[in-house]
């Protein structure tokens, strides 16, 4: 029998169910989020983001970072969001064309390709492409 993937057999999280930004401008920040990153509006406002990397187990990373630390900077929030891609060369042209600078890229971290954005409310956004999964050996 597999291990347990949490210690508690029941009441326990199982997923995230949000993320829910402030905003002065809500509606024109969904539409950027639209418009520029592809990311599809429903009809009351908000998004419903199916995890859609073949090549990549269904996860979700929640990490804390030492407040002193610099990963968020530019911006002045205290979070980031991190959307996985499937092809970060051409999201990053796309997003170029757009008029969107692009902060930084690695393309040679161990856990996949990177690059980070602001959203128009400053938000900093990690785009990441995951690596394929490896075989077993």
């Amino acid at each position: 029998m597999p291990a347990p993937l949490c210690a508690e057999p029941a009441g326990r999280v199982t997923g995230v169910g949000g993320i829910f930004l402030k905003s002065d401008d809500p509606e024109a920040l969904m539409a950027w989020y639209r418009d520029v990153l592809g990311i599809r509006i429903e009809s009351w406002g908000g998004a419903l983001l199916p995890y859609d990397a073949p090549d990549h187990p269904p996860v979700l990373v929640l990490n804390a970072v030492d407040r002193s630390s610099d990963y968020m900077e530019p911006s002045g929030r205290e979070f980031m969001l991190n959307f996985a891609v499937d092809d970060l060369t051409a999201m990053l042209e796309r997003l170029e064309a757009q008029g969107v600078t692009v902060l930084k890229r690695d393309d040679g971290d161990p856990g996949g390709r990177f690059a980070w954005i602001l959203d128009p409310d400053g938000t900093k956004i990690e785009l990441w492409q995951p690596l394929a999964e490896q075989a077993p050996e």
